[in-house]
């Protein structure tokens, strides 16, 4: 189809606008000048300036979480190019529907084959960086090409396991002239055999005390309501991952808890005592299933649905049977099928019990460690409305938000999963903001060590007056990483501490350059912490909270090395662990 004369980069930015992109993020920069014009020469798509091309990055992945359509983010050559490399990282590992686009110096100025570091002035060769944390990398250096390669990244970023790709287009591609639409290629569509849906359906009606365990890739396959009404149709109860915990209602009585390393005691001693697991979109890494991966699921089955056939493959559990599909897809076929379903009234009331007894709360009261933090998490319990968005960094915060949150039916969670990525909350919730289509809060829940990582961003909250309400957690600490150096390096706490030669700037300050409105909570007097302390921080659409806490705060539970998953620390007395399982254990 012959199309009229249009400069490449005028094409890359209707192409955007045709596939729904309504901002683009980056850090304007001499290779991408011509694009970054484009987009301003259009009245329906922005160009938001981050001041940090890894923020311009982890913004995209906010607006590709929250939205599942594409997020875009550009950079220029070298610099600009290895800036975005994190986030764009964060995007692969949590399988987040990303597109982006870095300026490349001239084609007469590239190196090529040519045996030399760099010909051309902040030339880099970003593709090849890029390809193991990418699904797709490709320089352009043909101008027909662009269309084609435009189609093919949007469908690979969206098909399948979603995740970034990338397109290096040199400077001078990026002003040629365009005249054809070439087709794109379709992918197969994964076909699930009715014979494994029938054996799946079986095992489901023959189990005792069946579980589910939510992944991110729920919420990925835009599944969420497939699974709802699975759950409810069967009466299954259900756990979730870190990233699964997105898709959950936590109000709900069949909703048990988060699993993992620092998960939810009952979450994890249920895991342990089913005896068929349901496995939808979660990879069941190391973080999930403990070290001891015969801990994990002691006697029961597992049944493992996944849209990625590698994760399939490799997995480090092996004794399960494994369903290469896309989730939605699943659900809504299995569904078809004739559910008659053991009564489960047992299950429920242990899961039930388990829950009561064991529930972060009362892990807290039983554990006795210090409450400051949690506190915090459960005033936002009680302060978030019915669809607001919570944000948290990597480090002790990410945990406490984890174990504490209770996520109503349409609120949602984000952080940074396989990557773990310390700065990236900040911009992610920004990305967030800037694709939502109305104004419901967004909480950024950050340590003091993160949100010093991510500053920048704060001045896209302040000039964008976007309903972002930033929370530092200020324990002046890397706190996580002390935990480690209290348990296997004798307290020593290099780089973690003052002592160390770790120091927190002066955040009123920060807030004062940036324009933006500043509280501060002083929590390490932990009886004294009420919701009157927020009343600034509530009324206010967008500020900084300031929440000062002990440095020796700690996260429990927490899973030691070399334990099994249902005992993390600090451990069941053995008497009491048996009576808690219905699994025998030799002890």
């Amino acid at each position: 189809m012959l199309v009229s004369s249009m400069k490449v980069s005028d094409y890359i930015v209707d192409f955007l606008c045709q596939k729904g992109v309504k901002v683009v993020f980056g850090y304007q920069g001499g290779m991408v000048t011509h694009i970054v014009h484009s987009i301003h020469e259009r009245d329906n798509i922005d160009f938001i300036q981050t001041y940090h091309e890894q923020s311009a990055a982890f913004a995209a992945v906010g607006y590709g979480r929250h939205t599942n359509n594409v997020g875009v983010a550009i950079a220029t050559s070298g610099p600009g190019a290895t800036n975005m490399i994190t986030g764009i990282a964060d995007a692969f590992f949590d399988s987040v529907p990303t597109l982006f686009i870095t300026g490349q110096v001239n084609t007469h100025e590239y190196k090529y084959d040519k045996p030399i570091r760099q010909l051309g002035f902040q030339e880099t060769n970003i593709v090849e960086m890029l390809k193991p944390i990418t699904k797709y990398v490709k320089m352009v250096d043909k101008y027909e090409d662009v269309p084609y390669e435009l189609e093919k990244c949007f469908h690979i970023a969206t098909s399948g396991r979603k995740g970034p790709v990338l397109l290096d287009i040199p400077m001078n591609i990026q002003r040629q002239i365009l005249a054809v639409f070439p087709q794109s290629k379709q992918e197969k569509e994964i076909v699930i055999d009715e014979v494994v849906l029938d054996e799946v359906t079986d095992l489901i009606n023959q189990a005792n005390q069946p579980l589910i365990l939510i992944g991110g890739g729920v919420n990925n396959a835009n599944a969420l309501e497939e699974v709802r009404h699975f759950i409810s149709r069967t009466g299954i109860p259900y756990v979730s991952s870190l990233l699964g915990k997105s898709s959950c209602n936590e109000y709900d009585e069949m909703y048990i808890g988060t699993i993992g390393s620092y998960g939810n005691r009952c979450a994890n001693m249920a895991i342990a005592n089913t005896d068929l697991l349901l496995v939808l979109g979660a990879r069941l890494d190391v973080r999930q299933t403990g070290g001891l991966v015969n801990s994990f699921v002691l006697k029961g089955k597992i049944i493992h649905v996944d849209i990625d056939l590698n994760e399939l493959k490799h997995s480090r559990i092996n004794n399960k049977i494994k369903i290469h599909a896309c989730i939605k897809k699943f659900i809504s076929q299995i569904l078809n099928k004739n559910f008659n379903l053991k009564d489960m009234s047992k299950w429920h009331n242990y899961l039930s019990g388990l829950k009561n007894k064991y529930h972060q709360a009362n892990e807290i009261k039983r554990i006795k460690t210090k409450v400051a933090p949690y506190k915090l998490i459960e005033i936002l319990n009680q302060i978030a409305k019915e669809k607001d968005i919570f944000c948290a960094d990597v480090g002790q915060n990410q945990m406490w938000a984890m174990q504490m949150l209770r996520l109503r039916k349409d609120q949602r969670f984000y952080t940074s999963g396989g990557l773990g990525s310390m700065g990236s909350c900040l911009p992610i919730a920004a990305g967030v903001a800037f694709a939502q289509n109305n104004d419901n809060t967004i909480f950024s829940i950050n340590g003091d060590g993160g949100i010093h990582m991510a500053v920048q961003s704060l001045m896209l909250i302040a000039q964008y007056d976007l309903p972002v309400k930033v929370i530092i957690i200020n324990n002046h600490a890397l706190g996580m990483i002390t935990q480690f150096q209290e348990l296997y390096f004798n307290n020593v706490t290099t780089g973690t501490t003052f002592s160390g030669g770790y120091q927190v700037p002066d955040f009123s300050g920060i807030a004062k350059a940036y324009k933006m409105k500043y509280f501060k909570v002083d929590a390490t007097n932990e009886q004294n912490i009420d919701i009157k302390d927020f009343a600034g921080f509530i009324e206010c659409r967008n500020c900084i909270l300031e929440y000062v806490i002990d440095s020796d705060c700690r996260v429990y539970p927490k899973l030691e090395f070399d334990q099994p998953i249902y005992n993390p620390s600090p451990a069941l007395h053995a008497e009491i662990l048996a009576r808690y399982m219905l699994v025998y254990l030799d002890i």
